[in-house]
């Protein structure tokens, strides 16, 4: 009963684990940290972490693969990172939460656009993915045009100060709609690094190894664009609070446990099994929120994070057809692929 329980106990951990990520980096930027330097330093982290377990594990190199390797690190550590924290200063994490929620399906599109993945609109699945799609965009629309009355969790001293300065005035909702923006672009970028990374892993067939050098990578371009966004070499400063807490966290979660976790349940259940667990984060997510930081949740985050679980669920539903045998992890490639980044 362990052995069969083990991959349903790991997954939801991971859930909570990566809520957490949400939750340190949102407080994280609140109390001042750049953005920019907090990217730097999760991702340095990162790579320290995962470079002891890839010793043994070095295929051959390329010209090709190392500058899909550069584009990946830019991708993802640089532009999403920095895109998602910015989206999420504007908005909340519960919101960011719920908008990455629609990855998958734009992961989707992209696939279709680059011909990476078969649309037969005569096979009932195939309907389910574009269908699903679809739903997803028009969840993350109606979450950004609609907002709703507001729905209160638990009372926290910083509620009466979020009403005042982010929900009632018209500025508020204006950096709302603009932090929206930034969210979807970050979504982009993080679609973007799935397809990419999905050719990558085949001339470079080894995970925890690339994993590695993106993050390396992605450290060495964030410092640059640290340094240029920049200039104040305060920013740079670590102290024993957020300042260490968050990149700290978000590193050996993030990229860490998270790509060890996720390896080892792949094994065994493949990626669809760890997709559909992804509404549970942005639930864990929007309580923590709401109990840690005093962020106030609206209707819209609640009926469009519903309406975007549905189309996500109706993709996985689609996708799982195209693979109604589990495969080993050489052939679930294939498959949307499964990151640790941010927004897990």
């Amino acid at each position: 009963m362990l052995n069969q329980a083990k991959p349903y106990l790991l997954i939801v951990g991971l859930q909570f684990g990566m809520a957490g990520t949400f939750i340190i980096i949102k407080a994280t930027l609140d109390h001042g940290m750049s953005r920019f330097v907090l990217t730097v330093y999760r991702n340095a982290i990162a790579a320290i972490m995962l470079a002891p377990w890839c010793k043994n594990v070095r295929p051959k190199m390329t010209m090709s693969v190392f500058m899909q390797i550069l584009a990946l690190g830019f991708l993802e550590p640089v532009i999403d990172q920095s895109f998602t924290c910015l989206g999420m200063q504007y908005t909340s994490a519960s919101f960011a939460s719920a908008i990455m929620n629609a990855v998958p399906s734009v992961t989707f599109v992209l696939a279709v656009i680059l011909r990476l993945e078969r649309l037969k609109l005569k096979e009932l699945h195939s309907q389910a993915k574009l269908i699903g799609t679809l739903v997803s965009f028009g969840g993350a629309l109606l979450m950004t045009l609609y907002k709703g009355p507001q729905i209160n969790l638990f009372d926290h001293p910083n509620t009466t100060h979020q009403k005042i300065d982010e929900s009632n005035s018209y500025q508020g909702q204006k950096h709302w709609v603009t932090g929206t923006l930034f969210l979807c672009l970050g979504c982009l970028a993080w679609s973007s690094f799935y397809i990419l990374q999905s050719i990558t892993v085949k001339r470079y067939p080894a995970e925890l190894s690339l994993s590695s050098l993106i993050c390396f990578a992605g450290a060495l371009q964030s410092a640059v664009v640290a340094l240029i966004a920049d200039h104040s070499p305060r920013t740079w400063a670590i102290d024993f609070d957020y300042t260490l807490y968050g990149p700290l966290y978000a590193g050996i979660m993030s990229s860490g446990i998270a790509y060890y976790v996720q390896g080892l349940i792949m094994k065994t259940r493949g990626p669809v099994f760890i997709t559909s667990f992804n509404p549970l984060l942005m639930i864990i997510v929007a309580t923590l929120g709401s109990f840690v930081l005093g962020e106030q949740l609206y209707l819209r985050s609640i009926i469009g994070a519903i309406i975007i679980v549905a189309g996500l669920y109706s993709v996985v539903w689609g996708k799982a057809k195209d693979y109604p045998i589990f495969t080993p992890p050489s052939a679930a490639t294939k498959q949307l692929p499964i990151s640790s980044s941010l927004h897990e």
